[in-house]
C-alpha cells in the first residue's frame, strides 16, 4: 500500500500542471526531482492572458536527470509574439473580407436563379417536373450549400480574431450564447431555398375582389420557400461594413477607439445617411418597391388574375407605401396582406426620412442667410425713411392748408389728414418688420458670436480681478510690515530713552564741569581717544583750546534759543506769572548761566537736566 502511494506520488511529481503564465511572463521554472533550475525557452510577450486551459488542463511529462536543465524538455507550444499576432490579425482581416464577398455572390446567385425559375414556371414555359426546373433548383441548392460553408468560415475567422484580440488560446472562450444564436439564425435564413422536385399544397382563401367568395388552388411549395430567400440581402450590409474606409483605415479606427466608437453596420449606415442621404434613400425605396411588388405578385397570382400582372402589384405597393390606399386593388391572401402591412410601415419611415432630408437640403446656409438678412434690412431701412418722409410731408401740408391760406379747404385738409394717418401706420409697420427681422436673425451663428463676446468680457474681468487680488495681497503685506514696525516701536523708544538716561547719569557722575556742555558735545568729547605719552604737549593744548571754543559757541547758541523760547512763552502767557525756583543749580565754571532745570522723565520718573526752559528762570536773569 505504501509502495503504491509512493509510486502515485512520484508520477504526480513527474506529470504536473504548468504554472499560470499570468504570474510568470517570461519563463517557467521547474523544480521537481533532483534537477533544479530548469526553464522553458520561447515564452515572450505573446502569452495568453485568459483561458490557459483552466477547465481542460494540459499536463507535460518532465524527464529529470543529472546535468541540471540541459536534459530537461518541456513539450509546450510556443506562444506567438506581438508582431506575429498583428500580422496574423491583418491576414485574417483580408481573408474575412474575401469570404464575405464570396458569400454575397453566392447569395445573389441563388436569388437570381430562384426568380428566373419561378418566372419561367409561372409563364408555363416548362412544368415543375421538367429537367430544366430540376437543374435550376439543383443550382440553387449548390449555391446554398456553398453559402452555408462560407458563413461557417466567416464566423470561424471571427472567433480567431477574437482569440487574437483577447490573447485567448481556447476557441470555446469566444463561443457565447449570443454568438451561437447569431450563427444559428444566419444559417437558418440562408438555408431556406426551393428544393428540387414537384411539391404542392392546397391553399384556400377568400377573394375580397369578388365579393368574399372562397377560392382554393393547388400552389407549388416553392412559393413559400422562395420568398424568404430575399432575407439573404443582409449580406450587403456586411460587405459595405468590411469595405468601408472607416473600417479599413487604421487612423480612423484609432480615432474611433480613442473616442470609444464601435465601427459596426449601424455606424456605417449613419455615416452614409449623413454624407449622401438622397442616394441612400432612393436606392432603398426603389429596391423595396421592386422586391415587395414581385413577392406580392407571387402570393396573389394563383387566386386572382388581376394580381398576376406585375404593374398592378407595383401600383398597389406604391399607394400602400405612400399611405394613400385607394382600395381599387386589395390583397386576398394572408401572405399578400402581410407584405402590404410591412410595406406601409416601411413607407412611413421612409417618408419621414425623406422629409428630414428635404428640410436639410432646402435649409439656407449661414452665409446665404446673412446675405438675405442684409438685403431685407436694407429694404426695410429704405421703407422706414420713405414713411418718415411721408409723415413730415403730410404734416407740412396740413399746416399749410390750415394756417397759411386765407380760406381753408376742409376737403383737402381731410385728405392730407387721411394720408398722414396712413403714413404713421406704414411707419409703425416698418418698425415692427425690423423688430421681427432682428428677432429671426438671432441664429446659432449669432449666438456663437455673442458667446465669444461674453467669453472675452469674462476673461478680461477675470484678469482684472486677478490683478486686483495681487494688489490687495501686496497691500496686506505692506500693512503687515507696518504693523510689525509699530509693534517694535515701543521697544526701540524704550531702548533710546534708556541710553539717554545712562548718558545723563554718566554726566552727573563726571562732576560739575561737565554740566556746562551740551549732551551731544559731551558724548562727542568722551568719544575722542586720550592723548598718549608720545604726543607733544603743544598739540594737546591746541586741542583743548579748540574744544573750549566749540563749547563756548554751543553755549551761546543755547542761550539764544532759550531767550527766544522765553520771549514766545511770555507773549502767549503774559497773564500767568512764571514759577520761581531756587538758584542752586548754577554752574560754578561759567558764572552768569543758570543750571539746567531737571525735567521729569516720563518712563523712569527722574528729572532730566536737558529740559531747560525759560519758565525755570526768573525774569530778571532771563
Amino acid at each position: 500500500m505504501c509502495t503504491a502511494i509512493s509510486a502515485q506520488h512520484h508520477n504526480h511529481t513527474n506529470l504536473r500542471k504548468p504554472v499560470s503564465t499570468l504570474s510568470i511572463p517570461g519563463s517557467m521554472k521547474g523544480g521537481a526531482g533532483g534537477g533544479g533550475g530548469r526553464s522553458v525557452e520561447g515564452e515572450d510577450s505573446g502569452i495568453a492572458l485568459v483561458g490557459v486551459h483552466s477547465e481542460y488542463p494540459r499536463y507535460t511529462e518532465e524527464k529529470g536527470g543529472s546535468g541540471g536543465g540541459k536534459n530537461a524538455s518541456f513539450k509546450l507550444r510556443n506562444k506567438p509574439n506581438v508582431g506575429y499576432r498583428l500580422g496574423r490579425r491583418k491576414a485574417l482581416f483580408e481573408k474575412r473580407k474575401r469570404i464575405s464577398d464570396y458569400a454575397l455572390v453566392m447569395g445573389m446567385v441563388g436569388i437570381i436563379v430562384m426568380v428566373i425559375e419561378n418566372e419561367l414556371s409561372s409563364a408555363h414555359v416548362y412544368d415543375k417536373h421538367s429537367s430544366v426546373s430540376h437543374a435550376l433548383k439543383t443550382l440553387i441548392s449548390v449555391s446554398t450549400v456553398i453559402l452555408l460553408g462560407l458563413i461557417c468560415a466567416y464566423h470561424a475567422l471571427e472567433v480567431q480574431l477574437f482569440m487574437i484580440d483577447n490573447c485567448a488560446d481556447d476557441w470555446r472562450i469566444a463561443m457565447t450564447w449570443q454568438r451561437i444564436a447569431r450563427i444559428v439564425m444566419e444559417l437558418v435564413i440562408c438555408a431556406v431555398h426551393p428544393i428540387p422536385g414537384e411539391y404542392y399544397f392546397y391553399w384556400t382563401t377568400k377573394l375580397s375582389n369578388h365579393g368574399g367568395v372562397e377560392g382554393s388552388q393547388w400552389v407549388p411549395i416553392d412559393i413559400t420557400l422562395s420568398l424568404p430567400m430575399f432575407l439573404r440581402l443582409y449580406l450587403i450590409c456586411r460587405v459595405m461594413l468590411l469595405h468601408s474606409k472607416l473600417f479599413t483605415d487604421a487612423s480612423s479606427r484609432s480615432i474611433g477607439a480613442l473616442n470609444r466608437i464601435n465601427f459596426n453596420t449601424r455606424f456605417v449606415l449613419k455615416t452614409l445617411m449623413t454624407i449622401c442621404p438622397g442616394t441612400v434613400l432612393l436606392v432603398f425605396m426603389v429596391s423595396l418597391w421592386i422586391i415587395a411588388s414581385w413577392t406580392l405578385r407571387q402570393c396573389e397570382r394563383y387566386h386572382d388574375e388581376e394580381h398576376a400582372n406585375l404593374l398592378n402589384t407595383m401600383w398597389l405597393i406604391a399607394i400602400t407605401f405612400l399611405s394613400v390606399g385607394y382600395g381599387d386593388i386589395v390583397p386576398n391572401t394572408y401572405c399578400g396582406r402581410g407584405i402590404a402591412v410591412t410595406t406601409g410601415i416601411m413607407g412611413n419611415g421612409s417618408m419621414a426620412l425623406v422629409v428630414a432630408v428635404l428640410l436639410t437640403k432646402i435649409q439656407l446656409q449661414p452665409a446665404e442667410k446673412r446675405v438675405i438678412v442684409l438685403m431685407m434690412e436694407k429694404q426695410l431701412n429704405w421703407r422706414l425713411k420713405n414713411s418718415a418722409a411721408n409723415v413730415l410731408r403730410e404734416t407740412w401740408l396740413i399746416y399749410k392748408h390750415t394756417k397759411l391760406v386765407k380760406k381753408v379747404n376742409h376737403g383737402r385738409v381731410r385728405t392730407h389728414q387721411r394720408k398722414f394717418l396712413l403714413a404713421i401706420y406704414a411707419l409703425r409697420k416698418v418698425k415692427m418688420d425690423q423688430r421681427k427681422l432682428m428677432d429671426n436673425a438671432n441664429t446659432i451663428t449669432d449666438m456663437a458670436k455673442t458667446q465669444n463676446t461674453v467669453y472675452e468680457l469674462v476673461s478680461d474681468m477675470s484678469g482684472r480681478q486677478d490683478m486686483l487680488d495681487e494688489r490687495v495681497g501686496s497691500m496686506e503685506d505692506r500693512l503687515a510690515s507696518i504693523q510689525e514696525s509699530l509693534d517694535a516701536l515701543p521697544d526701540v523708544m524704550g531702548r533710546c530713552l534708556q541710553k539717554h538716561q545712562e548718558l545723563l547719569d554718566q554726566r552727573r557722575s563726571t562732576g560739575p564741569s561737565s554740566n556746562s556742555l551740551h549732551p551731544d558735545m559731551a558724548a562727542r568729547a568722551t568719544g575722542y581717544p586720550a592723548l598718549t605719552a608720545s604726543q607733544s604737549p603743544r598739540s594737546a593744548s591746541v586741542w583743548q583750546q579748540q574744544q573750549q571754543q566749540q563749547q563756548q559757541q554751543q553755549q551761546q547758541q543755547q542761550q539764544q534759543q532759550q531767550q527766544q523760547q522765553q520771549q514766545q512763552q511770555q507773549q502767549t502767557q503774559s497773564n500767568v506769572p512764571p514759577p520761581l525756583y531756587p538758584r542752586t543749580g548754577l554752574s560754578p565754571t561759567l558764572p552768569g548761566l543758570p543750571a539746567p532745570a531737571t525735567a521729569v522723565n516720563s518712563l523712569s520718573g527722574e528729572r532730566s537736566p536737558t529740559a531747560l526752559s525759560a519758565q525755570s528762570l526768573p525774569k530778571s536773569e532771563a
